[in-house]
């Protein structure tokens, strides 16, 4: 679906070490790795492709996950990113014939990607244990960024949804139904030093056993399971410093 969430990717200093936490967590197992494209290592859910790891080329970048929104015209993307008040780090970028990327900044300083499909068309699985189930944006400029979203990947709140408050507002494509994800206002309780993000949620089948997990590999909660109106939720880090969150059924 154009301006939905397509395809999420982490950076990591060690890349066999990612793929044998995520591969204990959610039960991953991988292909690629080709040096043709970085060594990038795409996960696979029983055969399926559902997210992808990298080695950090330059030990300078962050240690994250990134998210990448579906776009059938990347020119126009990029155009559209620049005139809505964004920033253009990466251009149109193309990935052999798996497609082609670009990277940009919102107008409240978050890191996101768009992706025109080739070969590869994104998720193969969504919103079972295991995959893909959310996104989060966390900023301190709601309204700037809402309207960024808006006008670029076509991104409306809704604000009378369950659990929609002044600081959380869940999103969903106009004209669609299902929600794609939510943004969130970081406000004076988070450390000033916290950049505007964008937090990747996969879906486990039971929560304690999945952060149980986490810590056992050596990775962090930083948020403990919470009740929500879409599940049990908790953010957590892997370990290597890559922060992303956990989803359980209702």
């Amino acid at each position: 679906m154009e301006g939905a969430p397509c395809w999420a990717d982490a950076m990591l200093p060690d890349l066999e070490a990612g793929k044998r936490f995520y591969g204990e967590l959610f039960g991953w197992s991988y292909v690629g790795s080709d040096p043709e494209f970085g060594r990038y290592a795409t996960a696979l859910l029983d055969g399926r492709k559902v997210a992808g790891l990298m080695p950090k080329r330059d030990g300078r970048m962050p240690t994250v996950w990134g998210v990448y929104f579906a776009s059938s015209d990347l020119a126009a993307t990029v155009a559209g990113v620049r005139e809505a008040g964004g920033q253009v780090i990466t251009g149109v970028t193309p990935v052999g014939d798996l497609g082609a990327m670009m990277l940009g900044v919102d107008p409240g300083g978050a890191v996101f990607g768009a992706w025109q499909a080739g070969r590869h068309e994104g998720f193969e699985a969504q919103a079972e244990p295991g995959a893909y189930v959310w996104m989060g944006l966390s900023t301190r400029a709601p309204e700037a960024v809402d309207a960024f979203y808006g006008d670029v990947f076509g991104f409306e709140g809704v604000p009378d949804e369950p659990g929609a408050t002044a600081t959380f507002l869940p999103w969903r494509i106009a004209g669609q139904e299902r929600e794609i994800g939510c943004r969130i206002v970081l406000d004076a309780r988070a450390p000033a030093e916290l950049p505007a993000h964008f937090t990747v949620f996969f879906l486990v089948e039971e929560m304690e056993a999945a952060v149980r997990t986490v810590v056992r590999q050596g990775g962090k909660v930083l948020s403990e399971p919470q009740g929500t109106p879409g599940g049990p939720l908790a953010l957590v880090v892997d370990n290597q410093g890559a922060a992303f969150g956990l989803m359980a059924p209702k």
